[in-house]
C-alpha cells in the first residue's frame, strides 16, 4: 500500500517512458535559441500503468457525489444523471466551432432559444442571457444591469445596494466589484427579513436589494410581496439570487413575487457538475422593460431561422467569450426536458421534504434556532449540549470518517456554531436515514467521548489543516526544484 500512497514523481524510473511516438515523417526544424532550454523539465518518467493505477488511487482519495452523501448548504450538490453528459458529449455538438457561419449551428442555436424560454417560463421572468460563466459572474452581471437601468434614466445617486445580514458572502462582494455600497438589514428572529429595518434604509440612494428566496437559514420570505412593493415605491429594483432555487421550481416563481432580475445556477438547480472550479453557468433573466440592458450577444428567432444580435444601444456589451458555457446549458437543457413539467415540481417536494425530515429527527440533539417549516435547507446552531466542548467544526471532521461529506459549517454567520445541512432531492431514505443515524452517533460521542471527535478525522489521507496558512501560503508544486536538480 506504501506504493499506491506515493506521489507519482517518488515513482519515476528513469529511462521508463508510457508512450511510444511513431517513426518521423516531416522534416525537422530547427528551433530559435531563444526558445530552446537549458535543462530537462523534470517530468517523471512512468508507465502507462503507473499513471493510470496514480490517478485512479488520486480519484478515491476525492469526495465527490458519487461517493457519498454530500448534504452542502446553499449549494445543492446532487447526483447529475450522465444521460445529460451522453448528450452533451455527441460530436454533432461537441465538434461545433463557435466561429462558424450562423447558418451551420442552428441546432445548437435552437437548444440556447429553447433554454432561455424554459428558464424564463421556470423563473417568471421575460428573457434570459445564458452568457455568464458562474453563479457569482451572474450576480455581478445582474448588478450591471441595476446600474445601467438607473445610469440610463440620469438617475446617477443611486449607488447603494441593500443586502440582508443572513446573505451569501457573494452578494456584498458583488456590489462592491461593481462599484456599489452594501447596506445591510437584519433579520427577524425566523430568519426572515426585518421589514420594519427595511424601511429605515431605503431612499432614493438605493439601486435595490439582493435577496435570496428561500432564504440563506432555508425560510422562505413570507413578507416578499411588501418587500417588493417597498423597494419599488422608493424607485429600486429587486435581484434574485438564484442559489436556493431548488425548493421552488414548479411551486412558485421569482417574477410573480416581483424580482426584476434573476441569475439561476444551472450547475447547481439544473443539475449540471459543480465543484472544482468549473465549468459553471449563471444565466441572468429580467423583465420586460430592463431586456435592452442584457449583454450581447443574444440568440433570437427570425422567422424559421436563429439569428445573433449583438448592436442594441444600451446593452452591457460582451460579458463573456461568445455565448458563454454551452456544454453545461446542453446538459441543463437535457435535464429540463428529461424531467418534463409535471416532475419538475419532484425536484422542490423531495427536496423539500428531505430537509424537513432530517431537521425533525435532529432537533433533540442538535440546537434548531429557527423551529417550523423550512425548504430545501435549515440550519443548525451546533450540539444541543455543548457542555463537552465538541464544536461545530469538530462534527464536520468526524463525518469524514464516516465517509460522509460535511454540511456548510460557520455559515451563516448570524449563528455562531452554524450546521447548514442541504439534502437534496436525489438522496433516498436509506442514505438520509444513515446521515441521521451518523450524526446522532456523533452527538454520543461527543457526550461519551468528547476527545474521539475533537481528534478527527483519523480515516482521512489529510488530516486537520492549517486552513489559514493553507489560503495564504498554498503549496501548489511538489518540490522546489533547482534548474540544476531538473
Amino acid at each position: 500500500m506504501v506504493y499506491y500512497d506515493k506521489m507519482i514523481f517518488d515513482i519515476s524510473t528513469e529511462g521508463r517512458k508510457g508512450y511510444s511516438l511513431p517513426k518521423e515523417d516531416i522534416a525537422r526544424q530547427a528551433l530559435p535559441e531563444t526558445l530552446l532550454r537549458d535543462d530537462c523539465p523534470g517530468l517523471p518518467e512512468v508507465s502507462e500503468l503507473d499513471v493510470v493505477r496514480h490517478y485512479t488511487n488520486v480519484s478515491f482519495k476525492n469526495f465527490g457525489i458519487e461517493k457519498g452523501f454530500y448534504p452542502l448548504g446553499s449549494c445543492t450538490m446532487k447526483y447529475n444523471p450522465k444521460i445529460n453528459e451522453d448528450i452533451a458529449a455527441m460530436p454533432a455538438f461537441s465538434g461545433l466551432h463557435p466561429y462558424q457561419p450562423v447558418e451551420t449551428v442552428q441546432g445548437i442555436l435552437h437548444i440556447y432559444d429553447e433554454t432561455q424560454r424554459l428558464l424564463s417560463e421556470i423563473s417568471g421572468m421575460h428573457t434570459f442571457t445564458l452568457n455568464p460563466y458562474a453563479g457569482a459572474h451572474g450576480e455581478h452581471v445582474g448588478l450591471m444591469i441595476m446600474k445601467a437601468y438607473h445610469r440610463n434614466r440620469g438617475d446617477h445617486k443611486r449607488t447603494k445596494v441593500i443586502v440582508p445580514d443572513s446573505a451569501h458572502g457573494t452578494n456584498p462582494a458583488s456590489a462592491t466589484v461593481c462599484g456599489l455600497e452594501s447596506v445591510e438589514v437584519p433579520s427577524y428572529e425566523d430568519g426572515t427579513v426585518d421589514v420594519e429595518a427595511l424601511k429605515e434604509v431605503l431612499s432614493d440612494e438605493i439601486a435595490g436589494i439582493m435577496l435570496t428566496n428561500p432564504n440563506t437559514v432555508g425560510i422562505f420570505e413570507k413578507n416578499i410581496l411588501e418587500i417588493a412593493k417597498l423597494v419599488h415605491e422608493s424607485g429600486g429594483l429587486l435581484y434574485y439570487d438564484g442559489a436556493n432555487l431548488n425548493p421552488l421550481l414548479g411551486m412558485a416563481r421569482p417574477g410573480d413575487m416581483g424580482f426584476d432580475i434573476v441569475h439561476i445556477n444551472l450547475h447547481k438547480t439544473f443539475s449540471t457538475p459543480h465543484g472544482g472550479g468549473g465549468p459553471g453557468s449563471g444565466p441572468v433573466g429580467v423583465c420586460e422593460r430592463l431586456v435592452e440592458f442584457l449583454p450581447q450577444p443574444l440568440v433570437k428567432k427570425d422567422g424559421d431561422r436563429y439569428v445573433i444580435d449583438d448592436h442594441p444601444q444600451t446593452t452591457l456589451g460582451q460579458i463573456s467569450h461568445f455565448y458563454g458555457n454551452i456544454g453545461v446549458v446542453i446538459k441543463a437543457y437535457t435535464y429540463m426536458l428529461t424531467l418534463g413539467k409535471d416532475h419538475l415540481i419532484d425536484v422542490a417536494k423531495f427536496s423539500t421534504l428531505n430537509a424537513n425530515y432530517i431537521k425533525e429527527s435532529l432537533k433533540d440533539v442538535y440546537h434548531l434556532p429557527i423551529p417550523g417549516v423550512c425548504k430545501h435547507e435549515f440550519v443548525f446552531d451546533g450540539l444541543k449540549d455543548k457542555s463537552s466542548g465538541v464544536s461545530t467544526l469538530d462534527i464536520a471532521k468526524r463525518l469524514l470518517d464516516y465517509d460522509m461529506h460535511p454540511p456548510t459549517v460557520y455559515f451563516p454567520l448570524i449563528f455562531k456554531q452554524a450546521i447548514m445541512v442541504e439534502p437534496p432531492e436525489t438522496e433516498s431514505k436509506q442514505s438520509v436515514d444513515n446521515f441521521i443515524a451518523v450524526m446522532r452517533k456523533i452527538a454520543e460521542e461527543a457526550k461519551e467521548n468528547p476527545d474521539l471527535v475533537k481528534n478527527a478525522p483519523y480515516s482521512t489521507v489529510v488530516k486537520r489543516l492549517d486552513e489559514g496558512l493553507a489560503a495564504r501560503k498554498p503549496v501548489v508544486k511538489y518540490r522546489d526544484l533547482e534548474p540544476s536538480d531538473a
